[in-house]
């Protein structure tokens, strides 16, 4: 029995002196395993007199027990220390910047959109959006297209089955901007138009935007002012502007603006960037509005039109063909 208790001492101080899962299961085969001390007492107990194997097989068992759980609470030790240690070793500081550094670049459209309602932002207008599924009366009758009005035909509409359509344009944004709410506002629309052309200055599907001022002061000097400050901000360079007279269903006075654009070898022309007008009484009248108290104007560019000055593509087509090629140069 006193050779018992020595060896458990012994083997005590053994497992907890063990550095290393691997020590501490040499240990284990050395005490335990088939060879091992405790297994070897176990085969000696046939050879006590009878009166005394009971007590020495309960106290080797004891010891072994008692050695087993010591082995099994210091591999736990262990481990819990290895995996410490290797968290933090191997910790990630997700502030440091990633080890690929190429990002891909906004795509030129999104980067002109964005640029677009930044500026109109500063001059104090609200981005808002709408459906690209529309009913006739928001797309055309609100907008003072009545049913068979010659300038639906300019629109080239895809329609749907039950009568709906894919937006011609982003008014009917405004429409559903101007019935819920009540002047004083002022507000731009941008997304995406649908229109059944395609060549190399049209594509079935472009981006719009439209801006919409309504108060009681509003004038045709206030528009050609906002619209100045617009051109010349997006381009950062001053430009000759003049406004011809034109028409849409939804202003009157209408017009077409155009600017003197120098061309790549110092000459100049004039190149028309976009349509506005005063809103016409009608449309305030669809949308709820008194047209005796309130006055507005609106405007309308493509998108694409101006991705295209400013980053000097002569094919609208090349915004939609996915070459990366073109696409890495916006980066």
């Amino acid at each position: 029995m006193s050779d018992i208790a020595a060896l458990v001492a012994s083997a005590a101080s053994q497992i907890d002196a063990a550095t290393g899962i691997d020590a501490l299961e040499a240990l284990r085969v050395q005490l335990l395993g088939k060879q091992g001390q405790i297994t070897a007492l176990l085969k000696q107990l046939g050879a006590l007199p009878a009166d005394q194997r009971k007590a020495a097989g309960e106290a080797v068992n004891r010891a072994k027990d008692e050695i087993g759980a010591r082995i099994a609470s210091r591999r736990e030790q262990l481990e819990q220390a290895a995996l410490a240690a290797r968290l933090a070793s191997e910790r990630l500081d997700i502030t440091l910047p990633g080890r690929d550094g190429h990002r891909a670049a906004l795509h030129p459209i999104t980067r002109t959109s964005e640029r677009i309602a930044d500026i109109f932002a500063r001059m104090g207008y609200e981005l808002a959006d709408g459906p690209e599924i529309e009913d006739d009366w928001h797309n055309f009758e609100a907008l003072n297209f009545p049913p068979h009005h010659p300038a639906r035909a300019m629109h080239d509409t895809f329609y749907f089955a039950d009568g709906r359509l894919l937006r011609t344009h982003t008014s009917p944004v405004q429409v559903r901007y101007m019935r819920e709410r009540k002047p004083p506002f002022r507000m731009i629309a941008i997304g995406k138009v649908y229109r059944s052309d395609s060549d190399q200055t049209h594509s079935p599907m472009f981006h719009q935007m439209e801006g919409l001022l309504i108060d009681e002061t509003s004038s045709f000097a206030d528009l050609k002012g906002t619209l100045k400050q617009f051109v010349d901000t997006f381009f950062e360079r001053d430009f000759s502007m003049r406004f011809r007279p034109s028409y849409f269903p939804f202003t009157e006075p209408s017009a077409e603006v155009d600017i003197r654009w120098r061309q790549p070898d110092g000459s100049a022309r004039w190149l028309e960037v976009l349509g506005c007008g005063m809103v016409h009484p009608n449309v305030l009248r669809n949308c709820g509005i008194d047209p005796e108290r309130y006055s507005g104007f609106a405007f309308g560019i493509g998108i694409e039109r101006f991705a295209m000055l400013r980053y000097g593509v002569n094919d609208l087509r090349a915004f939609f063909e996915n070459d990366l090629r073109f696409l890495r140069q916006f980066a």
